[in-house]
């Protein structure tokens, strides 16, 4: 990536900024945005360019969804019975209850996936039409030219299969002359190929038989391709399951909401719609259920008692032939009474008799959660109202059968209720049992007593009594139970559907893709992809690079930012300042020499030079503004203290090594006139002097800890004006820590894209452990021609750098510990920093 890219991101993330309490609070640096965006604006535009049409091109071939919804009232039986209580109709008026159990009940009834399947095959779902396109594959619905259907047996065996292995069959039709080509692919990985001259046409394949038929008023045309494919139907079902939302509108009404998103609309509104009819005709089915039983119930006894009436005529018409009876004689009053009690007991043994059919019915075991047939007759208002119960329990179960396991907790807990209920019939139907007996024998033990009065009447008058009595109790059951049939039957008829709906299905829009958020997600994309990447990369610089850079890192002054000096401007010496000069380079120093008077307080003049290790330019630094200095007219002198490693020599050409402050520092006490003897003239201006640090000797730190060098600092400050020293790196040895007792300033120089961020760490203990004199930072190396500097106008102007993590190099490799070795105390390990050559050490 090109130096342009360079640039960091991390004032974009530097949204906090400490107030003046030290707390945090966001602030948004709109500059350093703009900034960022004009360095580096064709990365941003390319990006954006790439995001908007990789955008559009989603848009061109994704398909659309579409949402479609309807309103369905919902007639919950449940929530019916429940308001049929006064008191808990006032409670839910008061919003303590609400009936939306009963109609989640029917919501998850909607949502089964058995519904759903018997909606998909009835508008043959399982098929699906696309018509080829050049970008993408267009679904086509009711539109095709031509239908395709697989025989219903092994239809049924698709969805016997799905649990196990998903089974499915893709085909290509398409169409040369007057033929129509099939090119199928079936899920096992086997193919077909079939031409078919004229519709319809059959067309056998492994997974069945398939029937191709044309649609009227549709012609497939040559170049048309359609792509068909044939799925399992519960399989299609699941997908419309997932895609499916159905819940009540409010807690205090039982219309429910049904939501569904399809690639096709007009699809969607016809699965909704056909979703309701299944519904209703799955909840028919299970009201006719009661009523179907009961007139196989009622057909049943009816055919039992045709058969014993007919028997009991028979007997009547023989016993008159054989004895010649033709008519009964009025009988007196004890006669009216028998049969008045003769008909009362009828009555009764009808009533009996109806309940042990009833008890035969319910102990069969082959009748076991099955409806029992209620409204026969029986007189015993518990007894009918748990068979009722009896009847609806059965219904919720044989209907949650259809969705859920018997092992389920519902339908274990409706098969505990019904077990409890069948065992409360029998108890009940035993105890009507017993009462309608003693009913019985007391109107028999009547009967008995008016029939002993008659018993003296005519043989044939008491045997034709007694058939007659039968008789009439067959007649009595059977006339009951044509007449209950006839009200089943009225019952049947008037099945009322359970759900109604009162908004058609409507289509709502396209859900999926919305343009508008893709376009924008692709805009915020286009501007997001570069700067992350900016930000990524900034993550493995640890080099400072700018001022802004620098002022994250510390908050000491940064009194000047020093530009690379092109060779052009530089003298034989290496210095870049000359009087009458009014160029960049000479404004830097100018400036630099201004901050550091107004950092200078009272008689204070010595100035002290340092960095954190070698080649960060501390001496080009110090020797230019200490002619700066002198071309105010100021007695200067640069005193050369990297006693280690001597550069000021080479800076100004000189050779000699005899001559310098370590020749002072030996001496057991320092005269004027020895100071004076090793103090040179520049070369450079008349008004700056140099003190060199002369031979290199085995004990610099020592020698600079001697009373010596205090002498010849107070001497300097009394002979000139400003007094500079050039030090040793701070991050290497003691030695300037050393000096920094006799200075006023220091001036602590880092170099753009070679100074560590680390080293900060160092200066900054520095400066709170009061080790260093009145410190500030001087930024070395500044390249003008490098955009990411952000220069528009003027020395001043610096674009926006990132921040790197600290703890990537830790302050223990500049630290005061290990400083590395030294080649007689001279020569720096080249191991550790690299040997550096005198151009790099000038800059």
């Amino acid at each position: 990536m090109s130096e342009e890219m360079k640039i960091s991101l991390e004032d974009l993330e530097e949204l906090l900024e400490e107030d003046a309490g030290g707390g945090k609070r966001f602030r948004l640096n709109f500059q350093t945005i703009f900034s960022a965006l004009v360095l580096n604006w064709h990365w941003f535009l390319l990006s954006l360019i790439i995001c908007v049409c990789g955008a559009l091109i989603y848009l061109r071939i994704a398909e659309p969804v579409y949402q479609v919804s309807a309103r369905m009232l919902v007639k919950d039986n449940d929530s019916k019975k429940k308001k049929n209580s006064q008191m808990l109709s006032d409670v839910e008026d008061l919003g303590y209850l609400s009936n939306s159990s009963g109609i989640e009940n029917e919501v998850e009834v909607l949502r089964s996936r058995i519904l759903l399947r018997d909606a998909v095959k009835d508008l043959k779902l399982y098929t699906e039409y696309h018509r080829e396109g050049s970008f993408q594959d267009v679904i086509v619905y009711k539109n095709q030219p031509f239908n395709i259907d697989l025989d219903p047996l092994h239809l049924d065996s698709l969805d016997i299969a799905f649990g196990e292995s998903s089974q499915w069959l893709k085909m290509k039709v398409w169409r040369e002359g007057s033929n129509y080509m099939i090119s199928g692919t079936l899920s096992s990985g086997e193919t077909f190929q079939h031409r078919a001259k004229s519709l319809p046409d059959t067309i056998s394949t492994r997974l069945g038989t398939l029937t191709m038929t044309a649609v009227s008023g549709k012609k497939l045309e040559e170049g048309q391709t359609y792509l068909v494919t044939i799925k399992p139907p519960m399989q299609v079902a699941t997908s419309y399951l997932s895609r499916l939302t159905i819940k009540p509108t409010s807690k205090q009404t039982d219309i429910a909401l049904l939501t569904l998103k399809d690639n096709n609309y007009r699809r969607g509104v016809d699965v909704l719609r056909q979703l309701s009819i299944c519904y209703n005709r799955q909840a028919n089915a299970e009201k006719n259920e009661v009523a179907m039983r009961t007139e196989d119930f009622i057909n049943e006894r009816m055919a039992k008692i045709d058969k014993e009436l007919g028997s009991t005529e028979t007997e009547i018409q023989q016993f008159k032939q054989q004895n010649a009876v033709t008519s009964l004689a009025d009988a007196s009053q004890s006669v009216q009474m028998s049969n008045e009690f003769s008909a009362r007991l009828s009555e009764a043994n009808s009533h009996v008799q109806m309940i042990d059919y009833m008890r035969e019915y319910v102990n069969n075991p082959d009748n076991k959660y099955q409806i029992i047939p209620s409204n026969v007759g029986i007189s015993d208002g518990a007894t009918t109202s748990l068979i009722n119960n009896y009847n609806q329990a059965v219904q919720d179960r044989n209907r949650l059968l259809q969705s859920a396991s018997e092992e389920a907790p519902q339908v274990k807990t409706l098969t505990a209720t019904i077990d409890e209920l069948q065992n409360s019939i029998k108890t009940a139907l035993l105890q009507a049992r017993s009462s309608a007996d003693i009913k019985r024998q007391g109107i028999q033990s009547q009967f008995a007593m008016f029939q002993g009065r008659v018993s003296a009447a005519p043989l044939q008058e008491r045997v034709l009594n007694q058939v007659g009595r039968q008789q009439d109790v067959k007649s009595t059951l059977y006339m009951l139970l044509l007449q209950k049939r006839e009200e089943n039957s009225i019952a049947l008829a008037a099945t009322a559907d359970n759900g109604k709906l009162v908004d058609e299905p409507l289509n709502e829009g396209k859900v999926s893709p919305k343009n508008l958020i893709i376009l924008l997600g692709a805009i915020l994309l286009g501007f997001l992809i570069p700067a992350f990447c900016l930000w990524l990369i900034s993550l493995f610089r640890y080099k400072i690079e700018g001022h802004e850079d620098l002022a994250r890192l510390t908050d000491l002054p940064i009194i000047a930012d020093v530009a690379v000096a092109s060779e052009n401007i530089k003298d034989k010496a290496g210095i870049v300042v000359q009087a009458n000069k009014n160029n960049q380079i000479d404004e830097i120093f100018r400036s630099m020499r201004t901050n550091i008077q107004f950092m200078l307080q009272g008689d204070q003049k010595v100035i002290l030079f340092t960095s954190s290790t070698t080649g960060e330019g501390k001496t080009f630094n110090a020797a230019n503004l200490a002619v700066s200095f002198a071309l105010l007219g100021k007695k200067v002198i640069l005193c050369g203290l990297d006693i280690r490693r001597p550069a000021l020599k080479r800076l100004f050409g000189m050779s000699d090594r005899s001559e310098g402050i370590t020749s002072l520092l030996t001496l057991d006490k320092v005269t004027q006139t020895a100071l004076n003897d090793q103090i040179l003239n520049s070369g450079v201006n008349a008004n700056l002097d140099l003190l060199l640090a002369g031979p290199v000797p085995p004990n610099p730190t020592e020698l600079l800890a001697r009373d010596n060098f205090r002498q010849i600092v107070d001497m300097l400050r009394a002979q000139y004006d400003y007094v500079i020293f050039d030090t040793a790196p701070v991050g290497i040895v003691t030695d300037t820590m050393q000096i920094g007792q006799h200075a006023d300033i220091t001036v602590y120089v880092c170099r753009a894209d070679y100074t560590h961020k680390s080293a900060m760490g160092l200066l900054n203990t520095l400066a709170k452990e009061q080790k260093m004199p009145n410190p500030c930072v001087v930024l070395n190396g500044i390249d003008m021609s490098l955009r990411k500097h952000g220069y528009y106008y003027g020395y001043g102007r610096y674009g926006k750098y990132g921040r790197y993590g600290y703890g990537r190099y830790g302050y223990s490799k500049y630290g005061y510990g290990n400083y590395g070795n030294y080649g007689n105390y001279g020569q720096y390990a080249e191991s550790h920093y690299g040997s550096k050559d005198d151009d790099s050490i000038k800059k």
